[in-house]
């Protein structure tokens, strides 16, 4: 997406807005919940917005909710796009660019993703260390806009050192066991089969999901300071001998409601420059 149609959907979200928000806030699959928390709410529907694609997945409302959370001014996404929806990889991660000209420094990623680490258990949180991106392409193919990012970013440290230690040391403080791992991008909307999964357990991935990896991607070229969260919605293909289904995953994340909110809020609160 070109600046100019980043710069007209963030001017039609600043003129709703009396605070500039410092933190983004990306909620995944069932993890909208945690925009209710949000006081002195604006909500802004995608369908409003300039140039944003509508969200289409079911535990998505599609919709931005702007306001403060623990003293911060944060902007959270109450619903995601994804690759398998037919949008492009550029649609799915324009939320971002919009994110950084309003002014946002940093940004926290969650997901529901499948267990590829066979100690994991339905109902972990799992702090994102790195990603392998398995989904064919990247949003960074075509024409670079210097203004936007290097032609060529480091992704080295895409999940901040810092950050990930931060959240585990909030996780210890308030009585939350959470995983750590690597988070495998695939395109969807299928469920991976058993063979895919033993593939990616023995390249390294200890999660798999169908987002997050265009996002951080994006917010790594762009300078943003990333925090990655998976809430382990259920174990991928062939750990357990039984189906897997979209419902599982949100009765899941409600089940995890409580220790989320109390960890990301935790989080929030003592963030390092947000």
């Amino acid at each position: 997406m070109d600046q100019v149609s980043i710069k007209e959907a963030s001017q039609f979200i600043k003129e709703k807005l009396s605070k500039t928000p410092t933190l983004g806030l990306i909620l995944g699959s069932g993890l909208g919940v945690l925009g209710e928390e949000i006081e002195n709410k604006t909500f802004i529907s995608y369908k409003d917005i300039p140039h944003f694609p509508e969200s289409t997945v079911s535990g998505h409302k599609g919709q931005l909710v702007i306001g403060t959370l623990e003293g911060k001014q944060v902007i959270a996404m109450q619903g995601r796009f994804h690759f398998y929806e037919g949008y492009s990889m550029q649609q799915v991660t324009f939320p971002v660019r919009v994110m950084k000209q309003l002014g946002i420094e940093s940004i926290i990623v969650t997901n529901a993703a499948g267990g590829i680490n066979e100690s994991f258990e339905p109902g972990d949180l799992m702090i994102i260390t790195d990603h392998i991106n398995n989904m064919g392409t990247n949003p960074l193919i075509g024409p670079n806009d210097d203004e936007l990012g290097a032609r060529f970013p480091d992704m080295s440290k895409v999940y901040d050192p810092e950050y990930i230690q931060f959240a585990k040391n909030c996780a210890n403080e308030i009585g939350i066991t959470v995983r750590e791992g690597v988070y495998v991008g695939n395109t969807g909307p299928v469920y991976e089969t058993p063979a895919e999964v033993r593939m990616l357990r023995t390249v390294g991935g200890d999660a798999v999901g169908m987002s997050t990896v265009p996002e951080v991607t994006v917010a790594g070229h762009a300078g943003l300071r990333v925090l990655g969260i998976s809430c382990i919605s259920n174990m991928a293909a062939g750990i357990l001998d039984q189906p897997l289904t979209h419902q599982e995953v949100i009765e899941t994340t409600e089940k995890v409601r409580e220790d989320f909110l109390r960890f990301v809020k935790k989080i929030i609160s003592d963030l390092p420059n947000s």
